[in-house]
C-alpha cells in the first residue's frame, strides 16, 4: 500500500510539472498570450522635439563611447601570451615563462608522489601549478597594473590640459609625465615618446598605448590625440572632458566597491564555514569524519558537497561582482 501511494504521488507531481511548463508550449497558449500582449500594449507617442534639443553634450557622448569600447574589449579574442606578459609589466620572454611554468608543474607532480599521495592528486597538483598558477599570476599582475594606471591617469590628463593651456607643445607635456609620474604611467608615456622619436606620428604612438594597457580609457585617449593630430580641434576641451569622465568613473567604482563589501564579507564567511567546521570536527574527533574519505558512500557525498559548494561560490561571486 505504501509503494502504491508513493507511485501515485510521484506520478501526480510529474504530471503537474508537465501541465505547468510543457502544456502551454505545446498548446500554443504562451504564443497567443505574447501576441495579445503586443497588440494590447499601449505605446505612448514620442514627443516632438527640435533636432538640437536631442543632441547630447560632449561629456555624455564621451561616456557612451567609453562604454561601447569597454563592451568591445570584453567580447574581443584572447591575446597572445607574449602580449599578456607585457601587459602584466614583466620583462620575461615567452620561452622563459613556459620553462618556469613547466618547472612548477613538474615539481608539483613529483612532490605528492614522493609523499605517497597517489597519481591522481599528483596530476591535479601538477595541472594547478603548471597551468593555473602562472596564468593566474599574469592576470593578477595585469589587473594590479591597470588599477595603478587608472588611479593616476586622470591627474596625468590634467597635467596635459594645463600644459596645453599654458602654451607647451603636446610632446613636452608627455615628457613631464614621463619624468615625474609614478609607475606604470611613467613607463607608458616614456614608451610613447620613444615610439614617436623613431618616426611614428604622435597620434599613432598614442594609439599603441591601448596595446600595452587594454583599457577603454587608454584607447579613447589615443583616439582623441590621433583625431586632433589629423583633423585639428580644441584638444584641451576634449581632454578636459575625458579627465572629468575618468574621475566620475573612478568615484563610481569606489562607491560600488564600498556598497559590495558587506556582500563580499558574507560570501567569504559562508564559503569558508563548511571548511572550518570540517577542520574543527577532524581535530576533535577524527574517526567521526574520516568516513567521508574512507567509505565509498562518503566519497560520493564529499564529491557532491564539493560540487554544490563550487556552484554556490560562483553564484555568490556573480551576485556581488557587478559593474555600472
Amino acid at each position: 500500500m505504501h509503494s502504491y501511494a508513493v507511485f501515485f504521488l510521484v506520478t501526480f507531481a510529474i504530471g503537474g510539472v508537465i501541465w505547468v511548463f510543457v502544456y502551454p508550449i505545446i498548446s500554443g497558449e504562451r504564443h497567443a498570450e505574447r501576441r495579445m500582449a503586443t497588440v494590447a500594449q499601449p505605446r505612448p507617442l514620442a514627443p516632438r522635439t527640435p533636432a538640437r534639443t536631442g543632441l547630447k553634450s560632449r561629456r555624455e557622448q564621451l561616456e557612451i563611447t567609453l562604454k561601447e569600447i569597454e563592451q568591445r574589449q570584453k567580447t574581443a579574442k584572447r591575446r597572445p601570451l607574449a602580449v599578456r606578459i607585457a601587459q602584466a609589466g614583466l620583462t620575461w620572454s615567452k620561452r622563459r615563462f613556459i620553462v618556469t611554468a613547466s618547472a612548477l608543474g613538474i615539481g608539483a607532480f613529483f612532490l605528492p608522489m614522493l609523499m605517497g599521495a597517489g597519481l591522481l592528486p599528483a596530476l591535479c597538483f601538477a595541472f594547478a601549478a603548471g597551468l593555473g598558477l602562472p596564468f593566474w599570476m599574469l592576470s593578477f599582475l595585469k589587473n594590479r597594473r591597470e588599477a595603478r594606471f587608472l588611479n593616476d591617469f586622470p591627474d596625468a590628463v590634467d597635467v596635459i590640459v594645463r600644459g596645453i593651456k599654458a602654451g607647451l607643445p603636446l610632446l613636452d607635456s608627455f615628457k613631464l609625465i614621463a619624468a615625474d609620474a609614478e609607475e606604470p604611467l611613467r613607463s607608458e608615456f616614456r614608451a610613447i615618446i620613444e615610439t614617436q622619436t623613431i618616426g611614428i606620428p604622435l597620434g599613432d604612438a598614442c594609439l599603441k598605448l591601448h596595446e600595452r594597457m587594454p583599457l577603454p580609457e587608454a584607447n579613447f585617449f589615443g583616439i582623441v590625440i590621433s583625431v586632433q593630430q589629423r583633423a585639428g580641434g580644441n584638444l584641451s576641451e576634449a581632454l578636459g572632458n575625458l579627465s572629468r569622465v575618468l574621475r566620475d568613473r573612478k568615484r563610481m567604482k569606489a562607491k560600488i566597491q564600498a556598497m559590495s563589501m558587506e556582500g563580499k564579507a558574507s560570501a567569504a564567511i559562508i564559503g569558508s564555514l563548511p571548511i572550518a567546521v570540517m577542520g574543527l570536527v577532524y581535530f576533535t574527533s577524527p574517526a567521526y569524519i574520516q568516513l567521508l574519505w574512507t567509505e565509498p558512500l562518503g566519497r560520493v557525498m564529499l564529491a557532491c558537497c564539493l560540487i554544490w559548494m563550487t556552484i554556490g561560490v560562483f553564484v555568490m561571486r556573480k551576485m556581488i561582482n557587478f559593474d555600472f
